[in-house]
């Protein structure tokens, strides 16, 4: 299995970077385990790079949603950065929008991340 998930420590938080596609099969596990594990871990500020994801599927939006949920129940958060349009509909025409920050780079995420 090629890993899609790289994880990036940073000063009070993590980066995961995210590659190809999140269509319910090993890529959805690894995503599910991964957060899993920094929640164990204790990191509650988490920001997702999705720059290299072509398509999220039902099954990756609900870890993504669970994930948001658990880490905001502890003062954690959750923040989505470089979302391509057409990812950036699915947040949209799902409501989840509303729900996840999102910001245009992981610089302005970091910064989301520090106030």
């Amino acid at each position: 299995m090629i890993t899609q998930i790289k994880v990036e420590e940073q000063i009070g938080g993590v980066i995961l970077h995210l590659r190809g596609q999140f269509i319910g099969g090993e890529e959805t596990d690894e995503l599910r385990d991964t957060l899993n594990k920094l929640a164990e871990n204790e990191k509650n500020k988490v920001i997702i790079n999705l720059a290299n994801v072509t398509y999220l599927n039902s099954t990756a939006l609900g870890i993504l949603i669970s994930a948001h949920t658990h880490f905001v129940k502890r003062n954690g958060q959750v923040i989505l950065c470089n979302v391509s349009k057409s990812i950036e509909n699915i947040f949209v025409i799902t409501k989840l929008a509303l729900v996840f920050p999102m910001a245009e780079s992981i610089e302005d995420a970091i910064k989301k991340l520090e106030t």
